[in-house]
C-alpha cells in the first residue's frame, strides 16, 4: 500500500508551554531519536528518549473518525510528527514497516491518550474526560526510526502491512 505525508509537525521546547498542538513544517529531519527540533517532555524525562517512541504517526483516516464523532481535531493536535494520507487507520499495528523517501520506520505501539489533550482549545477541563474516552485506541501510533533522513510534505509513504 502507498500513501503520502499530509503534514510534518514539531513543537520546539518552549518553557511553560505543553507540546500540543504541534506546528507544521515543510521539511523534517528524522533521526533515530526522533524529529529534529521537536521536544516531548514526557518522552525526554520519563521515558529517557525511548527509541520505541521516537515519532508519533496519525492518519487522516483517524482524524476523520474523530471529526465525525464531533471532535474538530486537526493535523498536529494529537501531537503527531507525521500525518499520513491514504493509509487506513486499521492498517497500522506493531511490527508494520514503512519507508518515506530515505527513512524507514517500524510501528511499535499505540499511543495512549493523556491529560495534555485537555490543553486543546476545543477540549478543556469540562470536555476532557469525554475526549480522552473518544481517543482511547485512537490517539495514533508510535514508531521507531530504522533509518533516518530528511523528508518533505507530500513525500510518498510505501507501507508494508506484513511488517
Amino acid at each position: 500500500m502507498t500513501g503520502s505525508i499530509a503534514r510534518l509537525s514539531i513543537k520546539p521546547r518552549v518553557p511553560g508551554e505543553v507540546g500540543l498542538p504541534k506546528g507544521a513544517v515543510p521539511v523534517l529531519r528524522i533521526e533515530v531519536s526522533g524529529a529534529e527540533g521537536d521536544y516531548n517532555h514526557y518522552r525526554t524525562t520519563e521515558l529517557h528518549d525511548d527509541p520505541e517512541q521516537a515519532l508519533l504517526l496519525v492518519t487522516e483516516d483517524l482524524l476523520s473518525q474523530l471529526n465525525a464523532a464531533g471532535w474538530p481535531v486537526q493535523p498536529g493536535d494529537l501531537g503527531e510528527n507525521l500525518t499520513l494520507r491514504g493509509i487506513p487507520e486499521a492498517m497500522l499495528k506493531p511490527g508494520v514497516r514503512m519507508t518515506i523517501g530515505p527513512i524507514a520506520l517500524e510501528v511499535t505501539k499505540a499511543c495512549d491518550p493523556c491529560a495534555n489533550l485537555y490543553h486543546l482549545p476545543y477540549v478543556g477541563r469540562e470536555k476532557g474526560p469525554g475526549f480522552l474516552k473518544a481517543t482511547v485506541g485512537r490517539r495514533g501510533w508510535y514508531a521507531r526510526v530504522l533509518i533516518g533522513g530528511e523528508i518533505r510534505t507530500d513525500a510518498s509513504v510505501v507501507f508494508n502491512p506484513a511488517g
